[in-house]
C-alpha cells in the first residue's frame, strides 16, 4: 500500500502549528496535543497502517512518519516552555508580598499613653539615681495596710475603698489599694540607703466617672539614708517636676496634710503649665495643678520593717499617672484610657 506522498500532508503540519499557537493555558495545550499526538490522533492511524505498506516503502515512510512526529512534538514542547513562563510570572505578581511601608493603609501600633507617661517618669527618676522596683498586685493586709501606719479600724482604711480576694482569712487578701506596700516589701529586702521608685497598676472600690476609675496607675518614690530631711525631699520634687514638665518657670506648692504613713504630709501642687499660674479652665482658675501627696517617712513605719529611725530618715510622694496625663495632654475624663478607642490613642 502505497501512501502516495509524505506520511503526514503538510497541509495537517499547519493546522496543528495553528491549533499548539491559540493553546493559551497548558491545560488547553495538553487537550491539543492529545488530539494530534493521542491514541486517536492522525499520527496512531499512521503508525498503524505502517504493517500494510510494502516492505520496500517502510523506510522511507516510517522516516517520514518519524519527521513529522518530532515536530509536532517539538511545537508542543516549545509552546508548553512559553505558557509555564507566562503562568510563572503571572503568579509572581499574584502571589508577590508588598513590603511598602503604608501598602494597605495599616500604621504601626505604639505604647499606651499610660504607659508612655510611665516610662518617661522612670527615666527620669533614674537619671537622679532612683532604682524601678515592682511588687505584687494581689496584696496581704500587712503590706497594704498595717506596715503602713494604718491598724485595724484606722480612719485612713475608709479613705481608699479596698476589693478584698476570696483568699485567706476575711479581708485579709486584696487587691492593692496603692503603690506603697512595694516601698514596705523593698525596706524589709534591702538595707539603707534605698532610692528606689515603684510605679504600677491599683484598684479600689470606685465607680466610674470623670475623675475617678476602679483601675488606675500609680508612681511612688522612697528615699531612705542617714541625714534626709524636708529639704531633701522638697528639692528632689521640684527638680522632679521641671523635669517632667520641661520648663524651668515651673513652681511647686506644698500645702500641709494628712497621710498615716508618712509625717509630716503635704498636698503637691504645681503652677498651671497651661495658664501659668493666671488660672484657666485646666486648673480650675486657681493657677495650680494638684499632682498628689509627699512627706516624710513616719517613724513607726522604719521601725515596723526592721530600720532604726533614730539613725535614719526618709522622704516619700506620689502620684496618679493617669492624672499627669491628663494634665499634660488636657483630656477632661479618666475612663477615655480604658475604652479602648483607637482614634483616641493613635491620636498620642
Amino acid at each position: 500500500m502505497s501512501t502516495g506522498g509524505a506520511i503526514l500532508p503538510d497541509e495537517v503540519l499547519d493546522q496543528a502549528q495553528r491549533a499548539v499557537a491559540a493553546a493559551g493555558t497548558i491545560e488547553a495545550l495538553a487537550a491539543t496535543e492529545r488530539e494530534y499526538s493521542g491514541r486517536g490522533s492522525l499520527i496512531a492511524q499512521r503508525k498503524q497502517q505502517m504493517k500494510d505498506l510494502d516492505p520496500s516503502e517502510r523506510p522511507a515512510a516510517g522516516k517520514a512518519l518519524g519527521e513529522a512526529t518530532a515536530r509536532i512534538a517539538e511545537m508542543f514542547e516549545s509552546r508548553r516552555a512559553e505558557l509555564a513562563a507566562a503562568e510563572a510570572a503571572t503568579a509572581g505578581e499574584r502571589d508577590r508580598l508588598d513590603l511598602t511601608l503604608g501598602g494597605h493603609g495599616r500604621t504601626r501600633g505604639h505604647l499606651h499613653l499610660v504607659t508612655q507617661v510611665q516610662r518617661e517618669l522612670e527615666d527620669i527618676f533614674v537619671g537622679m539615681g532612683y532604682r524601678v522596683v515592682q511588687g505584687p498586685e494581689v496584696e496581704d493586709d500587712w503590706h497594704n495596710f498595717e506596715a503602713l501606719n494604718m491598724v485595724p479600724g484606722h480612719p485612713a482604711r475608709s479613705m481608699q475603698d479596698t476589693l478584698y480576694v476570696e483568699l485567706g482569712d476575711p479581708e485579709q487578701v486584696m487587691l492593692r489599694t496603692h503603690t506603697s506596700p512595694v516601698q514596705i516589701r523593698t525596706m524589709e529586702a534591702m538595707e539603707p540607703p534605698i532610692f528606689v521608685v515603684a510605679p504600677g497598676r491599683t484598684y479600689r472600690n470606685e465607680t466610674l466617672d470623670a475623675r475617678h476609675s476602679p483601675v488606675f496607675h500609680q508612681i511612688e518614690a522612697l528615699a531612705v539614708d542617714q541625714g534626709i530631711t524636708l529639704a531633701d525631699l522638697f528639692g528632689t520634687i521640684e527638680t522632679f517636676a521641671k523635669q517632667l514638665f520641661d520648663d524651668d518657670r515651673i513652681r511647686t506648692r506644698f500645702r500641709p496634710d494628712f497621710f498615716p504613713y508618712t509625717e509630716p504630709s503635704a498636698e503637691l501642687a504645681v503652677s498651671c503649665i497651661f495658664c501659668g499660674g493666671d488660672g484657666c479652665r485646666v486648673c480650675s482658675q486657681s493657677g495650680w495643678i494638684e499632682l498628689g501627696g509627699c512627706g516624710m517617712v513616719d517613724p513607726n513605719v522604719l521601725q515596723g520593717v526592721g530600720i532604726d529611725p533614730e539613725v535614719y530618715t526618709g522622704f516619700a510622694f506620689g502620684f496618679g499617672l493617669e492624672r499627669i496625663a491628663m494634665v499634660r495632654y488636657d483630656i477632661d475624663e479618666i475612663k477615655t484610657f480604658f475604652d479602648g478607642d483607637v482614634r483616641f490613642l493613635a491620636q498620642y
